[in-house]
C-alpha cells in the first residue's frame, strides 16, 4: 500500500482517517492541505508525517513562484514554519522540514528553477531513504524474533506511518518473510483505535495471523504467557534512550518487565533527537477532548465532563530491552550505544 506519492507536482495522501472502511487519497495542490492532513491525522506516524512535511513545503514554494532567491527562502522558511506547528511529539517533522532548509542554505545558486528542482530532490530522498530504512530495521529486527513467536504491538508502525513498509511492523513482516510463522496481537489503541483500524487492517492485506485485542487486556494476555516480544514504534527517542510513543506504550513496557517479555523499540535515526538529554525534555501533544468523549461521532461520555487526552508518553529507557534502528540495534547504556550509531 501506498501512504502517500509524488505526481505530477501534487502530493496523493492516503486519508487514514477513512480506514478501514474506503481507500481514499487527498490531494494535496499546497501546503495548508498539507498541514490540515497532518494536524487531523489523516497522515500520522512519524516518518509519514516527516517526509509529508518535506513535499509540503516543495508545494509551499510552487505555490508561492517566487521571483528571487531570497524571497524563495523567505517562503520556505514562512512554509516549514506553518508545517512545524501542527504536531509537537515527532521529530522527524521538523528533522525533514530542517533538512530542507539547510539545502537550500548551502547551496548558493540564483536561479529559482534550480532551487526549487533541489527541493523536490531533496524531499524525494527523505521519501525513498525512509522506505530503504525501514527494510534495513525489519532485517536487524528480525533476528530478535524467534520463531513462532507471539508478538505484542500497540498503536500503528506499519507501512501506513512511513513512506512504506514500517518500523514494528517492518519488523514482523520481515519475520514473516524469513518463514518465522510468526502471529500478532494488535491492541486498539484508544483513543482513535490506530490499532483496531490501521494495524489489524495491514496485517490482514499481508495474511499475517492476528488478533485484535482492547488495551485493558494486555496484563491478563501476558499473565497466561501467551506474549513472547513486544515491539513498537516511536515518535521521539531522547539521548538516554526514553522513548516518545502512543499514550499507552509506558504501561506495557512496565507490564512486559513484570511479566519478563522483552521490549523492543523500532524507529530510524531521524526519529532519535540527541540534543534532548531525557524524555522529560520531549514535548507531549494534548488532542481535543472529542477524541475521548466520541467514538465515530458518538457521545459516550456525559456531556461537559472534563478531559486530558495526551497523544503520547514516555516510556524510561531501563523498560527498554533493545531500540532497533536503520544503523543496527542499540542496547543499554543507550546514551553511548545511541551516539555511537551517529557516529558509525
Amino acid at each position: 500500500m501506498e501512504t502517500m506519492r509524488w505526481e505530477d507536482g501534487v502530493l496523493l495522501l492516503l486519508d487514514q482517517t477513512r480506514l478501514p472502511g474506503k481507500v481514499e487519497y487527498i490531494q494535496c495542490r499546497d501546503h495548508v492541505t498539507v498541514a490540515e492532513a497532518i494536524r487531523s491525522l489523516r497522515v500520522r506516524g512519524a516518518p509519514a508525517i516527516g517526509a509529508a512535511a518535506a513535499y509540503g513545503l516543495v508545494l509551499g514554494v510552487l505555490a508561492a513562484r517566487p521571483r528571487n532567491r531570497q524571497e524563495l527562502l523567505a517562503r520556505a522558511r514562512e512554509v516549514a514554519e506553518v508545517l512545524a506547528s501542527t504536531r509537537p511529539t515527532a521529530v522527524n517533522l521538523t528533522w525533514a522540514l530542517n533538512r530542507l532548509l539547510h539545502k537550500l542554505e548551502a547551496t548558493p545558486s540564483q536561479d529559482t528553477r534550480e532551487l526549487t528542482e533541489l527541493l523536490i530532490n531533496e524531499a524525494h530522498a527523505i521519501y525513498q531513504e525512509d522506505r530503504e530504512g525501514n527494510k534495513r530495521i525489519g532485517r536487524y529486527g528480525q533476528e530478535l524474533v524467534p520463531p513462532g513467536a507471539r508478538i505484542l504491538t500497540h498503536c500503528n508502525a506499519g507501512a501506513l506511518a512511513t513512506a512504506g513498509y514500517g518500523t514494528a511492523l517492518g519488523v514482523i513482516r520481515a519475520a514473516q518473510e524469513a518463514g518465522k510463522r510468526v502471529s500478532v496481537y494488535a491492541s486498539e489503541t484508544r483513543p482513535l483505535l490506530q490499532g483496531a483500524r490501521l494495524t489489524a487492517w495491514e496485517l490482514l492485506q499481508e495474511n499475517i495471523p492476528v488478533t485484535l485485542i482492547t488495551d485493558n487486556m494486555a496484563a491478563y494476555l501476558m499473565a497466561r504467557g501467551m506474549v513472547d516480544l513486544v515491539v513498537v514504534g516511536a515518535d521521539r527517542i531522547a539521548s538516554n534512550g526514553d522513548v516518545a510513543n502512543k499514550i499507552g506504550t509506558y504501561g506495557l513496557a512496565v507490564l512486559a518487565r513484570e511479566h519478563g517479555v522483552p521490549f523492543y523499540v523500532a524507529a530510524p535515526l531521524s526519529t532519535i533527537d540527541l540534543s534532548l538529554d531525557s524524555g522529560k525534555d520531549i514535548p507531549i501533544e494534548e488532542r481535543r477532548p472529542e477524541e475521548v468523549t466520541h467514538l465515530a461521532g458518538i457521545p459516550v461520555a456525559p456531556r461537559g465532563i472534563k478531559v486530558w487526552n495526551p497523544a503520547f508518553d514516555i516510556t524510561p529507557a531501563r523498560l527498554i530491552t533493545a531500540i532497533i534502528t536503520d544503523q543496527g540495534v542499540a542496547r543499554p547504556p543507550y546514551r553511548e550505544s545511541l551516539a555511537g550509531l551517529f557516529k558509525a
